[in-house]
Parts: C-alpha cells; sequence; structure tokens
C-alpha cells in the first residue's frame, strides 16, 4: 500500500496569490503544487477575505451555502471556488461579517475582537465542506493557531463520523507567539465537550488556546525548520508551551520551507535589468547599478559592499541590535538599503539614518515586491540578526542570488547557513549566535573584509548560489510526515 495517492486536505487562514500577511501565506501556496507530482490529490481551504475579493484572480461563487453551528446557533457560510494551479481547487469560506474586513486578523487598533468567533466559524466550515463536497480526507494538512481546532474536533464531536473514520492531521506551527488566546467563556462558541478545557487539553492560565488543542490532539506536529524545532521546546522560546510540546516530541519534527524557484532566480527574474546566474555572474554588477540608482545613491558606492535588508521593523527581526551599532557602521565605507514597515521607533530611527547618511543610506518605508526582487539582485550582504527566526525565507532568496546573507544563529537562518571557512572553502555566508551587537557588527566586518579579497569572495558567492532548498526536498518530507501520522492514527498507508 506505500504507493497510494494521498488525498490531502489543506486549512490554512491564508495563501498566495489570494491574502498574505506572512510565510504561512507563501508555504500555503506553494507546498500544494510539489505535492501534487509525488502523487498527492490536494485541495485547500481557506476565508473568503476581503483582500481575496480585491485580488483579481477568478473565483466563482458555486451557488451553495453550508450549515456551520457557532454556539446555539447555526449559520450559514457560502461556498467559492478558485484554483491555485490548474489542477489544484481552493474553496473559500464565505461570510462577510466575519470575513469581510480590510485586514486578515488586526487592524490599526488591535486583533479584532471576534477572532474566536471568525476561526472556531472557519474551522467547523473547513470539516462540514468537506463531507458538503464528498472530499473524504486522508490527511487534514492545517496551519497556525487559526485552524487548531481541527484535531480536537475529530476527536470529539466529529469522533464518530464514518466520513472521517480514516483522517489523520498534521498541525503546522509557523510561529509560536501567535497562539489565538480567549477567555474560558468563548468554549461555549465551540461545541466542543466541557471536559477538554483542563491543563492537559486546551485550558491555558484560564484561558482557551487554539494552538494549544493542535499541538495537543493532532496525530503529527511540526515547525518550519529542525532548529526551531528544538527551540520552541525551551522558556526562551516556548511562550509556555515548551512543556506539552516536550511532551509530544516524539510526534514533533522540523521540516525546512522551501522556496519556489520559479519566482526567485535571477536567471529568469522579470524585476531585474539584468539576468545572472551561478556560470554568467556578470549581471549581478548591473543589478547593482540598478539598485544604487533605485534609491538615488551615488554611483561611487559601486565599488563598496552594498548590505541589504528587507523586513519587517520590529524588535524580533532584530533590529534593537542594528540601531545600537548603525552609526559605528557608517564609518565603515558601504551602502546601506532597507525596505519595510513596522514600529514607529524604527520609522523615525531610518527617517534620521536617510537625513544623517544620505550619500549612503537608501530607504524605503513600504513593501514593494518588485523592488524586494531588485534588493535581493543587486546587494552584496544581506542582513537578518533575528531575535528568532522559524524558518526564514529571504536568507535562502539571496543565497540564489549570489548576496550573502549575515544571520544570527537561530531557528531557519541556523539550518540553511554554513558560517563560511577561508581556508576549506567551505559555507555559504556568515552568523553570531549570542544575541548581541557587538557580536553581529563583528561578522559584518568579516564579511566586509572577504569583499576585499576577490578571490575568496568569488568562491563564497558560488557556494552560496550552489545551494540548494527547492520546495522539491520538503514535500518529500512532508510526504513522509503524513505517512507517518496515518499510522499513529491506526490507518493503512
Amino acid at each position: 500500500m506505500m504507493n497510494k495517492s494521498l488525498r490531502i486536505l489543506f486549512a490554512t487562514p491564508e495563501a498566495v496569490p489570494f491574502a498574505k500577511t506572512g510565510g504561512l501565506a507563501d508555504v500555503a501556496g506553494a507546498l500544494p503544487k510539489f505535492l501534487q507530482p509525488l502523487g498527492c490529490e490536494v485541495i485547500l481551504v481557506m476565508p473568503y477575505y476581503r483582500m481575496v475579493k480585491r485580488s483579481g484572480f477568478p473565483i466563482q461563487y458555486l451557488g451553495e451555502e453550508i450549515e456551520v453551528p457557532l454556539g446555539d446557533e447555526t449559520l450559514r457560510a457560502e461556498v467559492y471556488q478558485g484554483h491555485l494551479d490548474k489542477n489544484i481547487t481552493v474553496y473559500f469560506i464565505g461570510r462577510d461579517e466575519f470575513f469581510d474586513r480590510e485586514y486578515l486578523y488586526s487592524g490599526p487598533k488591535g486583533d479584532y475582537f471576534d477572532n474566536a468567533e471568525r476561526f472556531v466559524f472557519f474551522t467547523r466550515a473547513v470539516l462540514n465542506l468537506a463531507r458538503h463536497i464528498q472530499f473524504s480526507p486522508d490527511v487534514i494538512h492545517h496551519h497556525e493557531w487559526q485552524t487548531g481546532l481541527i484535531p480536537a474536533y475529530l476527536k470529539s464531536i466529529y469522533g464518530n463520523d464514518p466520513f472521517f473514520e480514516r483522517t489523520a492531521t498534521v498541525f503546522t506551527i509557523h510561529n509560536i507567539a501567535y497562539q489565538g488566546l480567549f477567555k474560558k467563556e468563548k468554549l461555549s462558541l465551540t461545541g466542543l465537550p466541557p471536559e477538554m478545557y483542563n491543563p492537559e487539553g486546551i485550558e491555558f492560565w484560564e484561558r482557551i488556546n487554539l494552538m494549544k488543542a493542535g499541538i495537543v490532539y493532532a496525530d503529527a506536529i511540526n515547525t518550519v525548520s529542525q532548529k526551531y524545532s528544538d527551540e520552541i521546546q525551551t522558556p526562551e522560546y516556548g511562550y509556555g508551551l515548551e512543556g506539552i510540546l516536550r511532551k509530544r516530541r516524539k510526534d514533533l519534527y522540523g521540516i525546512l520551507n522551501g522556496v519556489d524557484y520559479q519566482d526567485w532566480d535571477p536567471s529568469h527574474d522579470s524585476h531585474l535589468i539584468a539576468r545572472y546566474d551561478l556560470n554568467n555572474p556578470a549581471g549581478k554588477r548591473e543589478c547593482k547599478k540598478d539598485l544604487l540608482k533605485e534609491f538615488g545613491l551615488p554611483p561611487a558606492l559601486e565599488k563598496v559592499p552594498l548590505l541589504g535588508m528587507i523586513s519587517r521593523l520590529a524588535d524580533q527581526k532584530g533590529f534593537d541590535l542594528l540601531a545600537e551599532i548603525i552609526d559605528e557602521l557608517f564609518t565603515f565605507d558601504i551602502g546601506f538599503v532597507l525596505l519595510g514597515t513596522g514600529e514607529q521607533k524604527y520609522h523615525d530611527l531610518f527617517s534620521r539614518i536617510t537625513k544623517k547618511y544620505p550619500q549612503k543610506a537608501g530607504i524605503r518605508i513600504a513593501y514593494d515586491d518588485r523592488l524586494a526582487h531588485k534588493i535581493e539582485a543587486g546587494a552584496d550582504l544581506f542582513l537578518m540578526p533575528s531575535k528568532y527566526e522559524p524558518c526564514g525565507l529571504n536568507q535562502i532568496y539571496s543565497l540564489k542570488y549570489g548576496t550573502i546573507p549575515v544571520v544570527r544563529a537561530t531557528g531557519g537562518l541556523d539550518d540553511t547557513i554554513t558560517h563560511y571557512d577561508p581556508s576549506a572553502g567551505t559555507g555559504n555566508g556568515f552568523k553570531f549566535a549570542r544575541y548581541d551587537s557587538k557580536d553581529f557588527l563583528n561578522q559584518i566586518k568579516a564579511a566586509m573584509s572577504l569583499y576585499a579579497q576577490p578571490e575568496q569572495w568569488t568562491k563564497l558567492i558560488r557556494n552560496a548560489m550552489a545551494s540548494d532548498f527547492s520546495w522539491q526536498r520538503s514535500a518529500e518530507a512532508y510526504l513522509q510526515l503524513y505517512r507517518k501520522a496515518i499510522e499513529k492514527k491506526g490507518g493503512a498507508v
């Protein structure tokens, strides 16, 4: 039975190209495409947000509604359909009262007050939709706290339902800091038996915790890098869930996110002024020139290391470290470009930097996909000093573009970047272990020093560009995980 094709239902709160707030959307939009050639039949289910309506992709209303219990009420959900690839159907759960909003989970004033209602509704709708369209999944692969209740339902309310009898669950944690914590009174919305509200179940310090529900009840759990799966079992990174994760460590795996090289490859990137690859790297110089022009920086910077960053401007991303060393950094002969939005204190910091170093610093407080590609191609070094980083994608893009990452050894950054050893000629970047601004600065200096040695620098660039983190490898690892989950559930694989 090992070659039996599997039916996989992806339940996700977001997916590219329809709606995105972070890396989860990239995973949900890419992984199904790579599972299909491995013999999986995949469908994807997500909410029908306002962002989806505006996405411009062909999505049709099926003219059907499904019933969804929520507390004492039975509400109706509209069903819409689109496609991820020609062969992958995406079902959208529609209810304007919950999903027709400007943002996905939180607005400028913070989290939406009714997130419990919104995502309990979505979770029940996913299960009722599967039955409605007669898609009986071998595995439900569900993501983040917004879908954490799925295995709790399958082990209780839907426990005797023959339709889901063979269905195993795989729960992926993309960022354990976001847990879906709600007052215990919200338990009544779920319809779950009250005995599930206990410290071994979904109770967490007198609240309900939807992330914890996924961890406790899923057949298998994974995070998006091996290092992060180890880190979240410690008090420093576990955000209070380290105990339950240690308890389930036999069922906890780390699978690195892949990269969709169709979108991120300098040999065919339509955003770039010149294409280049491992064997014809000359175009990278043209891209650097073009990037300097884009930021209005002087051509003299073509000859010095150009440091790039694309990031949410937040403490988690290590900007407190950068703030401590940034003035010292500008005493060196460098250029610096940054693209991102985030906390006001960092908007203010970079506003000061632009005024103080107009000939060296180019800052764009925005998100701009075209410019992100240009920075990946035109910079020499890419900085990611994150406090924690479940996987991280930009360091992997940087490798493909021959832009050398300087990273902190945490999560996926540690799993993907190997420190360069000049004597052996091995490694693809620079990394530092302690969360310390001096250590960060020392690694930037080490990188700048190697930049001044063209032979070594070329070797490092070649190593970086030869690194392979395609989704192909990750998809094969997920297929193995699905089989383990089915086995744990007691099904045939």
